[in-house]
């Protein structure tokens, strides 16, 4: 699935993965832990999501049950159906992606360049509310019933923590040191629970820290709310994510979550979304509570330039 910084690639699938880590240097004080940022943006669509679709797909074509001619069905908020897209459209089959006008139109603008079908459910005043994820879920469970269809489903689908755990393996490598702590902000968990599989499998101190919206904060408190952080808070809790999986779960506010992604470019020249500035911000909270000597890791989850058209970077 991955190939090695430097040979080339035989498709644009292979070049997946290994993407680069840095050490915060402007947001960390002195009294802090070490923060490492892994810059997920480096994949071929800009997005993490590239490793869970490559996964999913090339299971599937394992065990039979993706086969030419067939269609790929989803729901996605935009970056996963980007992946999917991407990948089907390099494997040669049909894709069909639910998504919403919740989401930004660079993501959905994206699915279509790669020649997806995409029918979007209609949000409320542009907020993902927690009726909106199941709706789309149920869009994408009736288009499914067609022949001649594989639903990648991607919010039960295992094989999705088989592309992520790569992460934690790469971190493994390039951090050095132990990692005292990972967190990442969860939409359906596939990305934190894969890292985390490969960090305990390596005997890692790591302290695995699920991270979701205070404005919807169902894991930690059991309400679910509005919010437009992308990717996350979707409405229900994800089922890959059970217990015993994670050790702790953090709300952080929305908007100190993009005020950190407006702070991460312009202090530290990393370009993300605002999933990627909730990581970092209870990165930042847990480097100031472990102190010197200590290691935490995050990721950057996408590129800012999939957010432009929106608010995030408006001012």
């Amino acid at each position: 699935m991955h190939t090695s910084a430097g040979r080339v690639c035989a498709s644009t699938l292979r070049a997946i993965g290994n993407t680069p880590v840095v050490q915060l240097c402007k947001l960390v004080g002195p009294d802090s832990a070490r923060v490492l940022v892994k810059l997920e943006y480096y994949s071929p669509t800009g997005s993490y999501k590239d490793r869970m679709a490559l996964a999913m797909i090339e299971a599937a074509e394992a065990r039979g049950d993706l086969r030419p001619g067939m269609t790929v069905v989803e729901f996605s908020g935009g970056s996963t159906g980007s992946s999917l897209a991407f990948v089907c459209a390099v494997k040669g089959y049909r894709c069909h992606i639910v998504s919403s006008d919740a989401f930004a139109q660079e993501k959905l603008r994206t699915i279509r360049a790669f020649g997806a079908e995409l029918t979007i459910i209609p949000s409320q005043g542009g907020k993902i509310t927690p009726d909106l994820v199941p709706r789309m879920i149920e869009e994408a469970r009736r288009l499914a019933q067609a022949d001649d269809v594989y639903w990648t489903d991607q919010l039960n689908n295992a094989d999705a923590l088989d592309g992520y755990e790569q992460i934690g393996r790469e971190l493994l490598a390039q951090a050095d040191d132990p990692i005292h702590a990972f967190c990442a902000a969860v939409g359906i968990g596939g990305m934190l629970l894969g890292a985390a599989r490969a960090l305990r499998a390596a005997v890692s101190p790591a302290r695995i820290v699920v991270l979701e919206p205070a404005e919807s904060p169902l894991i930690s408190r059991g309400t679910a709310g509005a919010h437009h952080v992308e990717g996350t808070g979707i409405g229900i809790v994800p089922p890959l994510l059970t217990a015993g999986s994670y050790d702790e779960v953090r709300a952080i506010a929305e908007h100190d979550a993009r005020e950190t992604a407006r702070h991460l470019t312009r202090a530290e020249g990393i370009f993300a979304g605002a999933s990627t500035g909730l990581n970092v911000r209870a990165a930042l909270e847990l480097a100031r509570e472990l102190g010197p000597g200590h290691t935490v890791a995050t990721v950057a989850v996408d590129t800012g330039l999939k957010y432009l058209a929106g608010d995030l970077y408006s001012d």
